[in-house]
């Protein structure tokens, strides 16, 4: 199967806030951003076509001509919890510190851990691989970028954090 992943495009968040889970506004530069995106996926056709169900993939994928992508919420970003649109400088420190001590095992308050968060990308792309499709697109999140990316052992999930993903950025697999 072709897997093409497609990170969203840039959005209007201070930096240092935490916004996983949140539905975020997009920056001015999204239809220049999204134009980008649409023409480096020209000609390409898809057995199906999944999103995140955040605005900020679903418009992508709309721009970019699937109207109905099926929305799939294994592919959501991060679950920060309480810290969602909290910056960094706002979140309580001991719990901060727990968390960049161990951002693999420790969950932000009444939110997931990155491996909480594997666990249900991992789902998704087991499933998907038993659809036995030729060709699918994912519209999602940089967190489900990096762990699809440990899924198919590219890189050990603790090194997932090095991995840059940029807006508007797509990634291309045969599984």
């Amino acid at each position: 199967m072709k897997l093409i992943m497609v990170r969203h495009t840039s959005v209007d968040v201070p930096q240092g806030v935490c916004y996983g889970f949140s539905d975020v506004p997009l920056k001015a530069s999204f239809c220049a951003e999204a134009a980008t995106v649409k023409e480096n996926l020209a000609g390409k056709t898809f057995d199906k076509v999944f999103s995140s169900p955040l605005s900020r993939c679903t418009l992508l994928a709309k721009y970019c001509g699937f109207e109905f992508p099926i929305l799939e919420t294994r592919i959501r970003e991060l679950n920060f919890g309480d810290w969602e649109m909290k910056s960094w400088m706002e979140i309580d420190n001991p719990a901060a510190k727990d968390w960049l001590n161990d951002w693999l095992n420790y969950p932000a308050k009444n939110g997931e851990s990155y491996a909480m968060m594997q666990k249900r990308v991992n789902s998704f792309m087991d499933e998907l691989k038993s659809f036995n499709l030729k060709s699918a697109c994912l519209f999602t999140h940089a967190g489900v970028i990096r762990l699809i990316h440990s899924y198919l052992k590219i890189f050990s999930i603790d090194k997932t954090f090095e991995f840059p993903v940029e807006y508007g950025q797509i990634f291309e697999f045969n599984i």
